[in-house]
C-alpha cells in the first residue's frame, strides 16, 4: 500500500477488491517492477515497433510462442485476431475493415463461450468484419457441431477460457484445436484472466490472448502471443482497425517488466499469504446464523481458492444480494464478486488485497450480518429490481 492514498483528494471512495482482477475496479496491484519501467520510459522518445519487437521476445520467452506483442487489452487482442486471420498480410484489406472482400470471414465459436465480460465476446469479433457461427447449444457442444461448421468461409475459431463461460459439456481446447486443425483452421484462444502462459499454446492454439493487467499485474494492456505468422498479420491490424486499440511506449514497457517479474515472483508465498486470509475469513463466519463459508478452488484451474458465502435470509434476516449492496455502498465500501448471487451466495476473493485489507473485510462483513441479525424483518429486496437497475448509474454518466 502507498504511503499516501491519494482517492479521497479526488473525489473518489477508497474502495476494498475482494472480487478479483476486475476491469470495473482498476483489475490489479500493479507490480513495482512494472511502474518504475514506465516511470522511466516517460521521458523518452522511442521507435514503437522497435520496441515492440524487444517486447515479443519477452513475450515468447515467457509463453513458448514464436513471437508476441502488446496491444490495449485482451478485447482488442480479440479484435485483431479475427482480423489477422481475415486479412492475412494484405494491406489493403487491412484498410478496407471491417468490410470484407470475399466470404472467408466466418469464425466459429461453442455456444456456451458466448459471454459477457464487460462487452459481448461476439462484438469483438463483429467489430473485425468477422462473422460469427455459433456451435452446439448453450450447455452441449460435439464434435459433429464443430466439424460440420467448417466450410472453405472458416476464417478461425475462437476459445474462450473464463469463469464466465459454461464449464461442462463443452468440448477441450486440445480436441478443439485438433479438429479445426485437421481442417486447416487456426485457433485463438482468448484467455484473458488465466494464470498459465504457457499451457494454452502446448495443447494446440495457435494465437493466446492475455490481459496485462490481470493475473500478470502490469499496466492496462492486452498480450498476443503465439505463431509467427498469424502474430505477423496480427500485428499489421495496427495499420488498420488497431490503430484506436495501440498502446504507449509505457504499457509496452510496463508489460515487459511485469513479465521479467513473473520469472521471480514468489507463487508460493502470494498462495499461502492468500490462504491465510481465506482462513480467517472462513473461521470468522462459518457457524453464524444462515451462512455458510466454503473455500473453493478457481473454475478454470488458476492456482487460487476464493471463500464462498452463501446466505439463508430466513436466518441471517439478510438476502445475498443485498448483503454484497450493504457492503459496497458501506465505509469502506467492499466489492464482492457477486455474478452468481441470485443463486443465494457471493465470492471473496483474496487477490487484490493490501496487507491489513482482510481484517478490515471481515469486520465490515461481520457488522452489516449483526445488523441484519438485528432486524425483525428479512431484509430482501426484489432483485429483478436490481437487474432492472444495473445500469442506472452508467445511463447517468456524467452526473
Amino acid at each position: 500500500m502507498p504511503n499516501e492514498d491519494i482517492r479521497p483528494s479526488v473525489g473518489l471512495r477508497p474502495v476494498i477488491n475482494v472480487s478479483g482482477t476486475m476491469t470495473s475496479l482498476g483489475a490489479s496491484i500493479v507490480v513495482p517492477q512494472a511502474i518504475a519501467a514506465m516511470g522511466s520510459i516517460l521521458p523518452q522518445f522511442v521507435e514503437i515497433n522497435d520496441l515492440q519487437r524487444k517486447a515479443s521476445a519477452v513475450i515468447a520467452r515467457l509463453t513458448g510462442g514464436e513471437a508476441g506483442f502488446v496491444t490495449a487489452s485482451c478485447s482488442a487482442g480479440i479484435s485483431l485476431a479475427v482480423a489477422g486471420a481475415i486479412t492475412g498480410n494484405d494491406l489493403a484489406a487491412i484498410e478496407r475493415l471491417p468490410d470484407v472482400r470475399g466470404d472467408k470471414n466466418e469464425v466459429i465459436v461453442q455456444m456456451g463461450h458466448v459471454v459477457s465480460y464487460g462487452a459481448p465476446v461476439d462484438q469483438a469479433i463483429r467489430l473485425a468484419g468477422g462473422k460469427v457461427v455459433l456451435i452446439g447449444q448453450a450447455t452441449s457442444t460435439y464434435r459433429h457441431h464443430l466439424e460440420g461448421a467448417i466450410t472453405e468461409k472458416t476464417a478461425a475459431a475462437l476459445y474462450v477460457v473464463s469463469h464466465h463461460v459454461v464449464n461442462y459439456g463443452m468440448l477441450s481446447l486440445k480436441e478443439f484445436c485438433e479438429i479445426a486443425h485437421a481442417k486447416g483452421v487456426p485457433v485463438i484462444v482468448d484467455a484473458a484472466s488465466e494464470y498459465d502462459l504457457r499451457i494454452f499454446l502446448e495443447q494446440g492454439a495457435d494465437l493466446v490472448l492475455y490481459s496485462g493487467h490481470k493475473f500478470l499485474s502490469g499496466p492496462t494492456s492486452g498480450i498476443v502471443a503465439g505463431r509467427k505468422d498469424m502474430v505477423r498479420n496480427t500485428f499489421l491490424q495496427n495499420l488498420g482497425i488497431g490503430r484506436g486499440m495501440k498502446v504507449g511506449k509505457e504499457s509496452i514497457f510496463g508489460v515487459m517488466a511485469a513479465l521479467e517479474a513473473w520469472e521471480t515472483r514468489d507463487h508460493a508465498g502470494i498462495r499461502e499469504r492468500e490462504t491465510s486470509y481465506l482462513r480467517l475469513w472462513h473461521d470468522r463466519f462459518e457457524g453464524r446464523p444462515g451462512v455458510e463459508a466454503v473455500i473453493e478452488p478457481d473454475p478454470t484451474n488458476n492456482p487460487l481458492d476464493r471463500l464462498r458465502l452463501a446466505i439463508d435470509p430466513r436466518e441471517a434476516h439478510i438476502t445475498a444480494w443485498d448483503l454484497a449492496v450493504a457492503l459496497a455502498r458501506g465505509t469502506p465500501p467492499i466489492i464482492v464478486r457477486d455474478h452468481e448471487v441470485e443463486h443465494n451466495y457471493f465470492y471473496l476473493d483474496p487477490c487484490n488485497l493490501h496487507p491489513g485489507e482482510e481484517v478490515i473485510v471481515a469486520a465490515r462483513i461481520g457488522e452489516e450480518l449483526d445488523r441484519a441479525q438485528a432486524s425483525n424483518e428479512i431484509i430482501a429486496t426484489s432483485l429483478e429490481d436490481r437487474s432492472r437497475r444495473r445500469f442506472d448509474g452508467l445511463l447517468r454518466w456524467p452526473d
